[in-house]
């Protein structure tokens, strides 16, 4: 049985890696998700969310460049090298964009970026204890490259972006493995008993499917209070309904197989006859339908940080910074609102296109 079982997933392998679009959307999702989960080592903006803010450089476009003066803080950063990588840097740093500097024996004269050709005021910088203003310079002015620009308060947008991919992807897997849960319990205990168990679980089913999911979650919502895990939790305790018909219906025709009533018959519980009989074999189906709740977890969770419900500021959001900048697509700077847009639109379609070419693999019909 083992050997057959290999043989299939083998032979499901195969057929998944002639599936271009498949194999190239997955390649897409996992690096997606290698910059999720590295993204404070890999963003420019190091800071706790990439919450560091120039408002006189607002809503430049891809590729700006300008140079960073940072004023270091008394109060020092102490945290670990893991909990940075996960966290992010929080820092009291000020950061400044200057036009020009120049070095003297008793500070640093600057120029703070103005925008639109206009020369600023010439201000005078001393730090307490600095002697090597040279030095100073050398290490505390950088020039820095926004290479997707910044958005309307000055943050670096490929910062934001790169960490509001951790939200996407986090919705996904708490959402799916939430809906699984439930849908695999109650799918079960209704395929399996039938008769009053099935009529109560189908009817708990039917009332709750009538219900549009996007008003439900934000019901649920409401009800949890907002912020980053309720919405997890929200859009998870609605998507179990599709996997418990699913199972239902697997199990349904499953269960009337010979080895279960041989398992029947050699006296097994019902649990370890569902258990290890009957959810093996109902895997397929749930893995084609787990991709596609992963792409309908992303959009809901976008949906609702557009409508101010979803992860709260300052955390980033795709959907969120979609909301902050949609009215900029009239004035004359519409990529603010495009580049989340299609990193919504690629990362939801790459889950959908990987989910057919495992149904097309796996051979599940219906």
């Amino acid at each position: 049985m083992s050997q057959y079982a290999q043989s299939l997933t083998s032979l499901a392998l195969q057929k998944f890696k002639k599936n271009f679009w498949g194999v190239l959307s997955l390649i897409y999702i996992v690096i997606c998700g290698l910059a999720a989960l590295f993204a404070y080592v890999i963003a420019p903006d190091h800071s706790e969310n990439a919450n560091q803010m120039h408002l006189s450089i607002h809503s430049q476009p891809p590729g700006f460049s300008v140079d960073i003066l940072t004023i270091p803080s008394m109060t020092q950063n102490k945290k670990s090298f893991f909990y940075r990588w996960f966290t992010g840097v929080h820092t009291s740093d000020s950061e400044i964009p200057i036009t020009s500097f120049n070095v003297m024996e008793n500070g640093l004269e600057y120029e703070q970026y103005v925008g639109d050709g206009v020369e600023g005021m010439p201000k005078l910088l001393k730090i307490e204890g600095e002697k090597d203003y040279n030095a100073f310079a050398k290490a505390y002015i950088k020039h820095k490259t926004f290479l997707l620009g910044t958005d309307k308060y000055g943050r670096d947008l490929l910062s934001r972006m790169l960490i509001g991919a951790r939200i996407s992807f986090s919705i996904g897997f708490v959402a799916v493995f939430i809906s699984l849960i439930i849908g695999l319990f109650m799918g079960s205990l209704a395929g399996y008993f039938g008769g009053r168990v099935d009529a109560v679980i189908m009817w708990v089913i039917n009332v709750t499917w009538s219900i549009p999911t996007l008003l439900l979650v934000i019901a649920i919502t409401l009800a949890l209070g907002k912020g980053f895990w309720q919405v997890f939790i929200a859009v998870g305790l609605t998507m179990w309904v599709e996997v418990a018909r699913v199972v239902r219906g697997q199990i349904l025709g499953v269960k009337k197989m010979q080895y279960v009533t041989a398992a029947r018959a050699l006296g097994f519980t019902h649990s370890r006859i569902i258990i290890k009989h009957i959810l093996p074999n109902v895997v397929a189906p749930l893995i084609v339908i787990s991709a596609a709740n992963f792409a309908g977890a992303i959009l809901i969770e976008s949906g609702l940080s557009f409508l101010g419900i979803g992860a709260q500021p300052p955390t980033p959001s795709w959907g969120a910074m979609i909301k902050d900048h949609y009215s900029y697509i009239i004035l004359g700077k519409p990529y603010l609102a495009v580049i989340p847009g299609m990193a919504i639109m690629l990362l939801v379609m790459a889950f959908m296109l990987v989910g057919n070419a495992l149904r097309d693999a796996l051979d599940v019909k219906g």
